[in-house]
């Protein structure tokens, strides 16, 4: 994917710093539904995707496994840790995880941004610079085509 940009659409550019919660509204819509769904799934998932929530997990996959044990049936037991334990207390432990993940990636593009925003400055400067300096070496030109050849180049 290639993207060209001219020197006037590279000018015109308008940075902007995008954090995973501006993109809420492109997941469910910015209507009163689609806020109220997002606020539902984000608050669900704050409180499910906690570590506190994996502990209540694990002890709620706990209260069945005397019952696993105590029934001998290797079938039961790999469906106890499969289908109870991993599922429950994994959940919200992956959740956790993620939110990690998403708080590093934020912190990353607000750093990234603040770079980006120091480099077109200084870019604009320089191509200010240059623009002066083609203007003086176009007197400059000007200046020595119209001048007469001195005596010491005769």
């Amino acid at each position: 994917m290639s993207i060209k940009l001219t020197a006037a659409d590279a000018r015109a550019q308008i940075h902007q710093l995008v954090l995973s919660h501006h993109v809420h509204k492109e997941i469910h819509g910015d209507s009163v539904v689609g806020r109220i769904n997002t606020r539902l799934a984000v608050g669900i998932t704050k409180v499910v995707g906690s570590m506190w929530c994996a502990y209540l997990f694990a002890l709620l996959a706990l209260t069945s496994f005397p019952a696993a044990i105590i029934s001998r049936d290797p079938i039961i037991i790999v469906a106890w840790i499969a289908q109870t334990f991993l599922q429950l207390v994994l959940l919200p432990i992956i959740i956790v995880g993620q939110n990690v993940q998403a708080a590093a990636s934020d912190a990353r593009a607000e750093v990234d941004h603040k770079t980006l925003l120091a480099i077109h400055a200084l870019t604009a400067e320089v191509d200010e610079l240059a623009k002066q300096q083609t203007e003086m070496l176009k007197i400059l030109g000007e200046r020595s085509a119209g001048q007469a050849p001195s005596r010491s180049d005769t």
